[in-house]
């Protein structure tokens, strides 16, 4: 049942699995797959028939790559469903770390293909055959060219557009064989206007080129899984979407951690005045939750404090003053926040960001606070050492 914030904001629970917007996204994905998959079978089918019929490696590689291609898409589909499904105990902040899974996997299936195609390229650069071509082959491969240029082009603008790893992999993938494939009709015609065989070579380097894709996939998704930085346009565009709710100073320590495409959540601090009142921070944290999900899908579970000086004068205003002049002096640091003085207890408290190529952070944390104690020694001195998690 919705609430009523001070405001007169119609606040409502905030969903732990974005349900609905997911069903779409993976409709999408199922269908996309499909069409690659029916795609790719056609393909693998008639470079087949044509590598077999003008004995050509390059060809027949073409056709398993096809073949490897349309088993990915079955594995996205498999992937996509089983990382839809509903939170339970065991995993409750749902399955959608499948979808990384299953990247690692098609990464697999490309990197195989392109080793056992490499084996056979190597047995026919030793054993040497004799390709032949006709008009009608080469007009084939011509049209499946055509045909992959326009798969993958549509494959990965989806992927892009749902944030499916897996499609843009594909389609990345199938754009690289329209390339691959174009090359194996430009060593055919060198064929025969020279007589000069490079299929058993052009098939060594399309395997070479497979294999370095498969390393890249599988490198791009272990990086999720182990939790690689957020895309900085993402969290500005948070930070100023928290920044413009009312009664809110400064948005900071924004982590997000990822449980799949589309399942962002986190926690922040915002900065307000210190003498807002429990009632007042319930209804802005409430507003900045509803907000940061409303326009960036993400859900921020919980929100921090950071109480601001309603005046900076006198003490609080030399103390900032020297803070700054300082860190001014230590190129590691990239910004302090979460300022103030409570004047009553001669404590200050303030957050130090460092960045992380600091040689040894935690010295340069201790010099900094060493330094700036010395300049006021009546003061206590809390610094909480950040590091710069998101930009």
């Amino acid at each position: 049942m919705a609430d009523q914030d001070v405001f007169g904001i119609e606040q409502e629970a905030l969903p732990s699995t974005p349900s609905k917007a997911s069903s779409n996204r993976d409709a999408i994905i199922v269908r996309t797959s499909i069409i690659g998959i029916i795609a790719n079978a056609f393909l693998a089918a008639f470079k087949a028939a044509i590598g077999i019929f003008t004995n050509s490696i390059a060809i027949l590689l073409d056709a398993v790559n096809n073949l490897t291609d349309a088993f990915s898409s079955v594995v996205t589909i498999i992937g996509t469903k089983l990382a839809n499904k509903e939170p339970d105990r065991k995993h409750p902040y749902g399955h959608g770390r499948i979808e990384y899974l299953t990247t690692i996997v098609i990464s697999v299936i490309i990197m195989y293909a392109g080793v056992t195609a490499l084996l056979e390229s190597i047995t026919r650069i030793i054993k040497p055959e004799v390709a032949q071509y006709d008009t009608i082959s080469l007009v084939i491969v011509a049209v499946a060219v055509l045909v992959k240029i326009i798969l993958g082009r549509y494959v990965k603008s989806v992927g892009m557009r749902v944030e499916s790893d897996s499609l843009v992999a594909s389609g990345t993938d199938a754009l690289m064989d329209a390339i691959i494939s174009a090359a194996t009709l430009v060593a055919a015609l060198v064929y025969i206007g020279t007589g000069v065989a490079l299929e058993a070579w052009l098939g060594a380097i399309i395997s070479l080129v497979i294999i370095k894709a498969g390393i890249d996939i599988l490198r791009e998704a272990m990086s999720k899984i182990i939790g690689q930085r957020v895309d900085a346009e993402l969290t500005h565009g948070i930070k100023e979407t928290i920044c413009s709710v009312d009664g809110v100073h400064g948005a900071y320590d924004l982590i997000l951690n990822d449980y799949g495409p589309q399942r962002l959540t986190g926690s922040v601090h915002i900065q307000v005045d210190e003498d807002v009142s429990a009632r007042e921070i319930d209804a802005i944290t409430r507003a900045v939750q509803r907000k940061v999900y409303d326009q960036h899908h993400v859900i921020v579970h919980t929100v921090g404090i950071y109480s601001e000086n309603r005046e900076a004068e006198g003490d609080v205003r030399k103390i900032r003053e020297d803070i700054d002049k300082v860190i001014s002096e230590h190129e590691e640091v990239l910004q302090v926040h979460g300022f103030y003085v409570d004047e009553e207890v001669k404590r200050v408290n303030f957050d130090l960001v460092l960045n992380f190529d600091a040689k040894n952070r935690k010295e340069v944390y201790a010099q900094i606070v060493r330094e700036i104690q010395e300049l006021h020694p009546d003061y206590r001195f809390q610094v909480v050492l950040d590091a710069d998690i998101t930009d």
